[in-house]
């Protein structure tokens, strides 16, 4: 069976793709630091059919998540799609404007973003290269692409993970492995700012699996 890894895995979007793909025969890795909510997810998709497993890593813990993606290729006999979408607790996050941002405001959130997809690529490149087929799709927020004032410390990583992606696309032309980005203009279910537009989980996800079968998009931004 082919097998996708989602690093970041959650209730939200991360579930929306392990649906997408698990309903049309994929195995599931769910990739995050906490176990009972990973546990979770994993029992959910067992009720609806879908094989999937639980690797907790911290994204942040570059070994920690070699690791997991190592145990999960281990398990499910390798990873055929690399999903990479951490989000952080909003309730943890710090907002400056750009000419408020130091550099370690932004520091943080290049680990959080840009050095884990780097990681969990370098976990899962190499034996797509050998088969000559792989999937690395990475998301992200609109802001990568349109910044936002009020997101001055958060915007500089989203495009700094941006541009890394959209190269390593360029990089992988004609290998048979498809590297992608989606980025994301919308709040995601309900509690959002009223001033921000909404969209379900469910309506994203779409746009993955097309982004995987397709494979002739650098990228993909969703608004609505």
């Amino acid at each position: 069976m082919p097998s996708i890894a989602i690093v970041g895995a959650g209730p939200g979007m991360g579930l929306a793709i392990a649906r997408t793909f698990g309903s049309r025969g994929y195995d599931v890795a769910l990739i995050a630091r906490n176990r009972a909510k990973l546990d979770d997810l994993v029992a959910r998709l067992t009720a609806e059919g879908i094989t999937a497993a639980a690797f907790p890593a911290d994204v942040r813990d570059h070994d920690a998540l070699t690791q997991a993606l190592k145990d999960a290729a281990t398990r499910f006999g390798g990873i055929d799609v690399l999903e990479h979408s951490p989000a952080p607790s909003i309730s943890s996050v710090t907002l400056t404007s750009p000419s408020q941002t130091s550099p370690s405001d932004v520091q943080g959130w290049i680990d959080f973003l840009l050095y884990s997809a780097i990681t969990a690529t370098q976990a899962v490149l190499p034996a797509m290269r050998e088969a000559g087929a792989g999937t690395l799709l990475f998301t992200n927020g609109a802001g990568s692409v349109d910044p936002i004032p009020m997101l001055g410390n958060v915007n500089p990583a989203q495009a700094a993970l941006r541009n890394w992606v959209l190269n390593l696309h360029k990089e992988l032309a004609g290998t048979g492995i498809q590297a992608a980005h989606v980025a994301i203009g919308v709040w995601i279910g309900a509690g959002g700012p009223p001033e921000i537009p909404t969209a379900e989980a469910e309506e994203i996800a779409p746009l993955y699996w097309d982004l995987h079968t397709q494979r002739d998009e650098a990228e993909r931004v969703f608004t609505v």
